[in-house]
């Protein structure tokens, strides 16, 4: 059952990030910064399309993906449209490699031990969900300070 309810926040929540990046007013705004806030919307997006999709989509769901952790925050001008795009695909591979895990995995160990030890799945899950809402609330933030 509680794969259900991971499903469903991590849909509700790349929904929301959608939204947020296509509220940007500015396409330029995407990846300004400040004295205050030294990552652009723009790399906080790519992170956690590289995050999640690396973790979750290849670990979890075995789609092929070759994570560029430097470019997440040093690309920059990646065109809204295309990071929209990204984010649905992203959708798609999360939906898609979670309903394909079996609800017996989530004690299992998760494969990669990416704090130095050993973890279950539902740890790790649970610790992505609060990761991405973390900086889907920066996304926002920025959006309402920066998007002027």
């Amino acid at each position: 059952m509680i794969l259900n309810d991971l499903i469903r926040l991590f849909e509700r929540d790349l929904k929301r990030m959608k939204v947020e990046i296509d509220a940007y007013s500015k396409e330029q705004n995407l990846w300004k910064v400040d004295q205050k806030i030294t990552n652009s919307a723009g790399n906080l997006c790519l992170h956690l399309i590289g995050n999640m999709s690396h973790f979750v989509g290849k670990e979890i769901g075995g789609f092929h993906y070759v994570r560029d952790r430097d470019f997440e925050f040093a690309g920059k001008n990646v065109p809204k449209a295309t990071l929209i795009e990204m984010i649905e695909k992203l959708e798609n591979v999360i939906t898609a490699s979670l309903e394909g895990l079996d609800e017996g995995m989530l004690e299992k160990d998760y494969p990669l031990e990416v704090f130095g030890g050993k973890m279950s799945h539902n740890y790790f899950l649970i610790h992505l969900l609060g990761h991405f809402s973390y900086h889907l609330g920066q996304i926002n933030y920025h959006r309402r300070l920066l998007d002027k």
